[in-house]
């Protein structure tokens, strides 16, 4: 009988003590804990979020096409990537062009229309925007891409 009665108390004051630990950790390891929790938990859809990119002649061009992306809800969030070096044949012959990457993140679903708005206002004779689907990332940032892009 003393045995039980040993390992039940025992067992509470582990118990209470787990507790104890918990409520009186600082503020912010307990939402961290509590954050990579939610976090393993939550599902994704493979490929239900894409990344497209764009090149663009200038930055005022760049910006333009990010903003309207954006206003018009077709992207999340764009990235202005400035200063790269395009090197690429066009009408037979090798050119080398300084330009800007847009990198667009937005619902696999609207590609499409994306690709339509951007052809519609850059200055290009063809346009660059090609697009990969996000297999895998972090789950909250992907949410609020389908979140801020509307199906």
């Amino acid at each position: 009988m003393y045995l039980v009665s040993s390992s039940l108390r025992f067992g509470a004051l582990l118990i209470a003590g787990f507790a104890a630990v918990f409520y009186m950790t600082p503020p912010l390891l307990r939402t961290v804990g509590l954050r990579a929790f939610s976090m393993a938990s939550e599902a994704y859809k493979a490929g239900s979020v894409s990344a497209a990119y764009v090149t663009c002649p200038n930055d005022t061009v760049a910006k333009d096409i990010a903003r309207g992306l954006v206003e018009r809800k077709l992207a999340a969030c764009v990235n202005v990537i400035p200063q790269i070096t395009s090197i690429f044949e066009w009408k037979g012959k090798i050119e080398e062009d300084s330009e800007v990457l847009l990198m667009i993140k937005t619902r696999t679903s609207k590609v499409s229309a994306l690709t339509e708005y951007v052809r519609s206002v850059h200055p290009y004779e063809v346009c660059e925007v090609i697009s990969v689907p996000i297999e895998q990332g972090n789950a909250p940032y992907l949410s609020w891409v389908t979140d801020t892009v509307p199906e």
